[in-house]
């Protein structure tokens, strides 16, 4: 009788003890705990862990439909002009030695009116559309893709030259590594420095803020003062970066599908940083492939003016009120207009004869964005780009 009591005591005893919180509650047993939540024991996991093998841990942007592994064979250029033949004609030229393996056509889409579409055609073989206006620079990326047949897509500006093997490289790193999703190349000046403008930081309150100051103007491409400059890296090492421009942008086609392409409520500037933002949220890494280099006469599509200026700002506060949150949009565009103002102050306090002035008379044609700022600086009303099997269109394939 006594032997039986002990017994009990001790599993009473047992039963009773148990881990303790900081507050002194009773927590079960964790065996106990994970079998009532549906789970196994430590001993059954360490069982079943037992001669079982892991699969690869799973990144961002691996699987989802959007991203392949399969090796590219045809790679559509695009490329999109606006009264640049011979820039134009230039860039066209330099392609097929930038591929060495890999099947390119090209495909121009001529949004200007001096001829550029008949030149193409008369010299180089590819697709040639003419939407019959300026449709802008995101319409025309879409509408050409809408007549490419290849299963890349590569956006190139006509303002460059590619050098040998350079779209080879960019081709076989996006095969390698599909993870990415977006990539860019490295783009040199006509003078073999480099020209940091082939990807860029994603603006941010912090980076804003440090225009708004005019701090960005005097610590040029400093890591913390002009974030978005992306500091003094050379674009010499493979990297990811928040934003890969459309001066050099490869996507493999089902990236491109999946993403939907360009946005067309941007006309010209941003429509690329939107398109990476795009990416990014959806677990693609953007990076740039220093292996892939082009030479960029900067400024052939567009002077450099304070129209340009306006241009990028349109683009810019554009970005900010689709992917920010309201307010934090409306702070944005306050630094931005704020340090618009203190360099045109300092412009005219110094007697300069800048750009920044103009950009500020003209603050009320870029401060509302796209599509407003469409018909205030290009003169073109907001419409859609055209159907491509609407009639009228013209497209053709040159001989």
């Amino acid at each position: 009788m006594a032997r039986r009591q002990r017994r009990r005591h001790r599993r009473g005893d047992h039963r009773r003890r148990g881990r303790r919180g900081r507050r002194g509650r009773r927590h079960a047993r964790p065996a106990a705990r994970l079998r009532r939540r549906g789970r196994p024991g430590p001993r059954h996991r360490l069982a079943a862990g037992r001669g079982a093998r892991r699969g690869p841990r799973a990144r961002p942007g691996d699987g989802g439909g959007t991203v392949t592994t399969a090796r590219t064979r045809l790679v559509s250029v695009v490329v999109v002009t606006y009264d640049t033949r011979d820039e134009t004609l230039v860039a066209l030229r330099s392609v097929a030695g930038g591929f060495t393996t890999t099947g390119h056509e090209l495909v121009v889409v001529d949004n200007g009116t001096d001829g550029t579409a008949d030149a193409v055609r008369a010299e180089l073989p590819g697709v040639v559309v003419e939407p019959g206006a300026n449709v802008g620079f995101a319409a025309a990326v879409n509408l050409a893709v809408a007549h490419a047949s290849g299963d890349g897509v590569l956006l190139l500006n006509p303002d460059t030259q590619v050098l040998p093997g350079a779209l080879q490289r960019l081709v076989d790193f996006a095969d390698a590594h599909p993870a990415h999703g977006l990539y860019g190349g490295r783009t040199l000046r006509p003078d073999g420095t480099t020209d940091p403008s082939s990807c860029w930081g994603e603006p941010s309150l912090w980076s804003l803020a440090c225009f708004a100051l005019g701090l960005t103007t005097a610590f040029r491409r400093s890591r913390l003062l002009d974030p978005e400059s992306l500091g003094r890296w050379e674009r010499d090492t493979v990297r990811e970066v928040p934003v890969v421009t459309g001066c050099l942008l490869f996507a493999p086609r089902p990236v491109w599908d999946a993403l939907g392409g360009l946005d067309e409520t941007y006309f010209l500037y941003g429509e690329d940083a939107e398109l990476s933002v795009r990416a990014r949220r959806r677990g693609l890494r953007p990076v740039v492939v220093p292996d892939a280099t082009i030479v960029h006469a900067v400024g052939g599509s567009t002077a450099s003016s304070g129209r340009k200026l306006c241009m990028v700002l349109a683009g810019k506060t554009t970005l900010l009120r689709s992917t920010w949150h309201p307010v934090a949009a409306r702070a944005g565009v306050a630094m931005l207009a704020t340090g618009v103002l203190l360099r045109a102050r300092l412009e005219t306090r110094r007697g300069r004869d800048g750009h920044w002035a103009l950009v500020w008379e003209r603050r009320a044609d870029w401060l509302p964005g796209y599509p407003h700022a469409r018909g205030a600086l290009f003169g073109e009303p907001d419409r859609p780009a055209p159907d491509p099997a609407a009639p009228g269109h013209t497209a053709g394939a040159a001989a």
